[in-house]
């Protein structure tokens, strides 16, 4: 198989993309997990739960889209996720252009010891 950052091309389903993430992620073993579940809490209460598409190496969340362009609730979603999952770094990756497009996302209230 080549390594062809373009193999599946643009316009799939969000779910294809997370599939051939997965088989690349288990190649090159690299720790990750799908479909993170995350406790929304408010005041020590439990009121939701947010599935983040991947955590990479317990310190990343990875979320995949495929829109025509980015919504800025793509980041508020994330940044989201960052804080209730207590994650520093989060990455949108969007594969529905000719070429990935993809933004980076600081949970700038989390410190780091």
């Amino acid at each position: 198989m080549t390594k062809d950052p373009n193999l599946l091309g643009s316009k799939l389903q969000e779910k294809y993309y997370q599939r051939a993430i997965e088989i690349e992620l288990e190649k090159q073993e690299v720790p990750f997990k799908k479909q993170k579940l995350v406790d929304l809490v408010y005041e020590d209460m439990p009121i939701g739960r947010y599935f983040i598409d991947f955590v990479i190496d317990d310190k990343v969340a990875l979320e995949i889209k495929a829109s025509d362009y980015f919504k800025k609730d793509f980041s508020l979603q994330v940044l989201a996720y960052l804080k209730s999952a207590k994650l520093k770094l989060g990455i949108i990756a969007n594969f529905n252009s000719d070429r990935l497009l993809y933004k980076r996302l600081i949970n700038s209230k989390l410190r780091l010891d």
